[in-house]
């Protein structure tokens, strides 16, 4: 028996059979159609979020934040961040951690550090970094703060010199930093990060150079840390001694620094009359009656990170008026009678006293006061963004 086409019954049914298989192929093939869009579409989308992830932030907003969690916990401490902290990044290869001033603006001056980012060309494999320090002391310190966000003190033994928060007495300021280091030596998440700034300007240098001297985490991170320190007040001095009213620091002298764009150096070193200032030497101006953070570190030991580890002073020149929040107490008077005199004669006798190796002076031509003519001067750029980050 034929089918109808001619060909044999068993052929025929084979011929269906192929066509049938055929038919099922294509409807396959078409109903994979959608499910292959749907799927590119999909991972169009994700790329396009983990683009997003990449591209830095650089608003002064609170898509640009992150909580930093601190101790065991709930106490936290915001940041301002250009990428985040708990995205893998390979791209990032340098970390610039900015403090503000006194003001508590870390707003201003997160901007000021991705302004200088950008200058720098670093945006996209740098992490710039603005903690803030905000403080709720119902006197003229009122920050809004965001619970369980804690309080640092403003004042005395404060936030600039690794104080305790007065709403969570186990934790340090320095605590706060501490964390940021280890959270940024995260090979997990940053595993091309090679060198951490940690710059600060006024009363963020001030922070700084306590910091650098007294931080107990820098030898366990893995990773490069250096310091800018910028025109601070006042310093903790590592011995007894000051710098005496002399040559580079006599009053007339210091206040007619600014004519000078080279570093002074005629400063001695001498014995201070406490009678004028009993408190001089005492914690943050001197190494005495430490509490908290620093307060199982050894004058030694203190000594010993200070004069060995990198750090890069900028002293604007024209930084010579009791401007901008001049601390003019006692105790900093005793360093110096201006910010630049104090910083160079500070500098000076970590070199000639403590064998300092890795600290240099930088004056900033031109500057005063000013976080941002400092740190967007081409020369300083550089410091903050070190070639070997990349």
């Amino acid at each position: 028996m034929r089918a109808d086409f001619g060909f044999p019954a068993a052929m025929a049914q084979d011929r269906i059979g192929v066509k049938l298989a055929m038919h099922e192929l294509l409807f396959r093939a078409i109903g994979a159609v959608p499910a292959l869009a749907l799927c590119v579409l999909g991972l169009t989308a994700a790329g396009e979020v983990e683009a997003a992830k990449r591209s830095p932030c650089v608003s002064v907003a609170n898509s640009c934040t992150d909580w930093v969690t601190l101790g065991d916990g709930p106490a936290r401490g915001m940041i301002y961040r250009t990428f985040p902290l708990d995205v893998r990044n390979p791209a990032i290869r340098r970390a610039l951690i900015m403090v503000h001033g006194a003001l508590r603006n870390a707003d201003h001056y997160f901007a000021t550090a991705t302004g200088a980012a950008f200058l720098a060309g670093a945006l996209d494999d740098s992490l710039v970094i603005a903690p803030a320090f905000r403080s709720w002391d119902g006197g003229d310190c009122q920050d809004k703060l965001q619970p369980p966000e804690v309080s640092w003190s403003c004042h005395g033994d404060s936030w600039r010199s690794g104080g305790a928060a007065t709403s969570a007495p186990a934790i340090a300021s320095f605590d706060f930093m501490d964390e940021i280091l280890r959270r940024l030596a995260d090979r997990k998440v940053f595993p091309n990060l090679a060198t951490i700034v940690v710059a600060g300007h006024s009363a963020g240098g001030q922070f700084v150079s306590r910091y650098e001297m007294a931080n107990r985490v820098q030898n366990d991170l893995g990773v490069t840390v250096s310091y800018v320190v910028a025109n601070p007040s006042s310093y903790a001095w590592p011995d007894a001694t000051r710098v005496l009213p002399i040559d580079d620091a006599a009053s007339a002298n210091a206040a007619e620094g600014w004519k000078e764009e080279r570093p002074h150096t005629k400063f001695s070193y001498g014995q201070f009359d406490a009678a004028t200032a009993p408190k001089y030497d005492q914690w943050p101006y001197g190494l005495g009656n430490r509490l908290g953070y620093t307060a199982n570190t050894s004058d030694d030991q203190l000594r010993r990170q200070l004069a060995s580890r990198t750090a890069t002073y900028l002293f604007s020149q024209v930084d010579t008026l009791p401007l901008g929040g001049f601390d003019d107490s006692p105790a900093a008077m005793a360093q110096g009678p201006t910010r630049r005199a104090r910083g160079e004669a500070f500098v000076k006798y970590l070199d000639e006293h403590l064998g300092a190796t890795s600290s240099r002076v930088m004056i900033v031509p031109e500057c005063g006061h000013n976080d941002r003519c400092v740190f967007t001067t081409d020369t300083v750029l550089a410091v903050l963004f070190p070639a070997q980050g990349k």
